[in-house]
């Protein structure tokens, strides 16, 4: 029996997509997968994709890694993925587990919620009552606000104009009085 002590890490594995993202189905969603090796061995490893609707497995795949399902990281070294996923479903949860090819162990996991976008889209849990009813009258006061800038910047133009001109009316009745 190994101690907690003695217990070995197998791997690490995260990337660059947040904890949810909005994502449309049949699009590709470009990641950096990141695997590092904490071992002071050369480890093999490969990735699983899952995804979950309501905790209910959608669908399971091997994320293929130069062409291969295994692939070897250096002692205490890491390898960065660039690639993009291209899923048939939205609203899941998407994990990617790392496993290690000598255990056959899941050495850790990374997920994100992928978030079909809508027209008034809030961050998962933000359900709002009512909230499809602030945005048009927010845009409306916005745009009068607007309209009453542009409004009193004409204003004071077309005052100016007054002002203008009634100058020059002054200026030629001086002069025809000289």
């Amino acid at each position: 029996m190994i101690s907690p002590a003695q217990e070995v890490e197998l791997g690490d594995v995260f990337w660059d997509i947040p904890t949810w993202i909005y994502y449309t189905a049949g699009y590709d969603l470009g990641c950096s997968i990141y695997v590092a090796n904490p071992s002071d061995i050369v480890r093999e490893y490969a990735l699983i994709s899952h995804t979950y609707k309501n905790q209910v497995l959608q669908s399971e795949g091997v994320l293929q890694v130069y062409g291969y399902t295994w692939f070897t990281v250096d002692p205490g070294d890491f390898i960065k993925l660039n690639g993009q996923l291209n899923l048939a479903e939205s609203d899941v949860v998407l994990t990617i587990d790392l496993i290690d090819k000598e255990t056959q162990s899941s050495a850790d996991t990374i997920s994100t919620i992928l978030v079909t976008p809508t027209a008034a889209a809030l961050p998962p849990g933000w359900n709002v009552p009512g909230v499809d009813n602030l945005m048009p009258m927010i845009m409306m006061i916005m745009l009068m606000m607007m309209m009453g800038k542009m409004m009193g910047s004409v204003t004071e133009t077309e005052e100016e104009k007054k002002k203008r001109l009634e100058a020059k009316e002054r200026k030629k009745r001086e002069q025809i009085e000289y």
